[in-house]
């Protein structure tokens, strides 16, 4: 190439890069402009909560899984709840806005969340809880049993005394970490390519050829609510202290009504997880879906059925 083309070149670059540099910004401060102004603060013993709550009617605390915020809490109630209910979503500790105080146990987790009810005026609340919400949504349930009406825990992440052992995660590590270090690599990927981060939401290319269009878009706007990937990071290093051998939960003293549902194919939180949860929890219903990964995906309306029935127990 001439001396004329790469100097054509190297200003075809330069603004390109600075058309990607702009847009970038400016979306990521639109995203977490919306992010502020959709959710409040509130004051607990462990430090500030974040919490998102509309509707009206009986109470629903959400607890959302490894990697989300309040907004993925949203999302769940959406795909899984109805109306009828108070939502009550709350960022978990070191997503978003939420700090990560020193106790930052799965029981204080839960005491966190009895918090955020006695500060909003709520006596009772059931729990819709998925994956990594699940460890802390037990907890509540045990320390707090007189305040659970019914518990609904999807595709539940480890706990003690099980392991991150049992968990075979659809990305190797490092991967994980090349796309968290930095909130770019996501953008560029939900801009450019957003499918490429199916594994990380355990969307195989078999469970991607058969969504419905709901389905679909519900994927879609997961994969867009990992931005700003760095405003949740301190969360997803606290996922361990649902693990942490510390940790006890006391399962038999949860008297609550209680919805168990997990694929067997999920290829995140493994199905014996499930296994063990329906066969020490008095009051638990199991349904295992025969596929449908760790979204549970294609199987909406019998989930959904079933997360409504146990959220309106009385």
């Amino acid at each position: 190439m001439h001396r004329k083309g790469w100097i054509i070149f190297g200003i075809a670059a330069a603004v390109a890069a600075l058309v990607i540099a702009t847009n970038y910004v400016r979306d990521m401060s639109r995203i977490r402009a919306g992010l502020v102004t959709g959710s409040q603060l509130i004051e607990t013993r462990h430090g500030p909560v974040e919490v998102a709550i509309w509707g009206e009617g009986s109470a629903v605390l959400v607890l959302h899984g490894a990697g989300g915020g309040y907004d993925q809490g949203r999302l769940l109630a959406q795909m899984f709840g109805t109306s009828g209910h108070r939502w009550i979503a709350v960022s978990r500790f070191g997503y978003l806005r939420s700090a990560v105080p020193a106790d930052a146990s799965t029981r204080a987790q839960a005491e966190a969340l009895v918090d955020v009810m006695d500060a909003i005026g709520v006596d009772r609340a059931s729990l819709l809880a998925m994956s990594g919400g699940v460890p802390p949504a037990l907890q509540f349930a045990a320390l707090y049993p007189e305040r659970t009406t019914g518990l609904a825990l999807l595709s539940a992440a480890p706990f003690t005394p099980l392991t991150a052992a049992s968990q075979d995660l659809p990305m190797p590590a490092w991967a994980y970490q090349a796309l968290f270090a930095t909130d770019f690599p996501v953008w560029a990927i939900t801009r450019l390519w957003p499918t490429a981060l199916d594994p990380a939401f355990d969307v195989t290319p078999a469970l991607r050829a058969r969504l419905s269009t709901d389905e679909d878009a519900d994927v879609r706007a997961l994969t867009l609510g990992f931005l700003p990937v760095t405003d949740r990071l301190p969360g997803l290093a606290n996922e361990g202290a649902a693990i942490d051998p510390a940790a006890t939960y006391d399962l038999t003293g949860i008297t609550a009504p209680t919805l168990i549902v997990h694929a067997r194919d999920d290829g995140i939180n493994p199905f014996p997880i499930a296994q063990y949860l329906a066969s020490h929890l008095p009051k638990a219903r199991f349904i295992a879906l025969p596929d449908g990964g760790h979204l549970l995906l294609g199987h909406r309306a019998k989930v959904r059925a079933a997360v409504v029935a146990i959220l309106s127990t009385p």
